[in-house]
């Protein structure tokens, strides 16, 4: 992963209404922030709409790139890149992880290295708020910044 780097994180049942929102938080990071690189899961419609909002952005961007982020080595369940991504990656040192948390255990593996998150996680008892809640202990040793859409944001 090189340049800054944003990784998403959500619930599956995002609403298509946060779109505009999701995209206006996609170019805030890259032209405020530099962002060049966008990490994103495939497991449900917030992966899809943040996959898809970041394909919009790289018409108007070139400079960025999409990875697809997999929870499980590729030689046992191999996916070729989708459309409109650049690449795939598989945190290191998995291969050993257990299936039932390796998706947990992928996005931990990222929230530890990237340099931005952008949240919709609303749901007190999910996955997803849990890693919010994780990343937050980086934001407050000053290594990470989130960016929240908050649930029912249209704008």
């Amino acid at each position: 992963m090189g340049g800054k780097s944003c990784f998403f994180i959500g619930h599956r049942e995002a609403s298509e209404e946060i779109y505009p929102a999701l995209y206006a938080a996609v170019e805030q990071h890259i032209l405020e922030y530099g962002v060049t690189e966008f990490i994103v899961g495939h497991y449900g419609g917030f992966d899809r709409l943040a996959a898809s909002v970041v394909k919009e952005a790289k018409r108007f961007y070139p400079q960025v790139r999409l990875t697809l982020l997999l929870p499980y080595h590729p030689a046992e369940r191999p996916i070729p890149t989708p459309d409109g991504f650049d690449g795939t990656f598989y945190p290191p040192g998995m291969e050993s992880v257990p299936r039932k948390i390796a998706i947990v255990r992928a996005n931990r593996y990222v929230v530890d290295h990237v340099d931005y998150l952008i949240a919709y996680a609303w749901h007190p008892a999910s996955n997803a708020r849990e890693l919010v809640e994780y990343a937050k202990r980086r934001v407050k040793k000053g290594s990470l910044f989130i960016t929240v859409i908050k649930h029912n944001d249209t704008t």
